[in-house]
């Protein structure tokens, strides 16, 4: 595993999906700061057709400018 992608699951930030929205877009309500986000699903998670929920817990590498989240695992 190369040094990039052991960042990646470190900065993961886990909440749970309030809403869903059209496009495979989501509002996520963050465990540690209860705020909402618009996250999107990540490719891999298009491409082998993970469905996301309401109600589903996710972890989410957040946008380091504050745009929207992507949401890269399912719990």
């Amino acid at each position: 595993m190369d040094h990039k992608t052991q960042d990646v699951k470190d900065d993961l930030t886990y909440g749970t999906v309030d809403e869903a929205l059209p496009n495979a877009l989501f509002r996520v309500i963050i465990d540690e700061t209860n705020e909402s986000k618009i996250a999107y699903l990540a490719g891999k998670m298009r491409k082998f057709r993970i469905r996301v929920l309401v109600g589903d817990r996710v972890g989410m590498v957040m946008d380091p400018y504050g745009g929207k989240a992507r949401i890269t695992k399912r719990l």
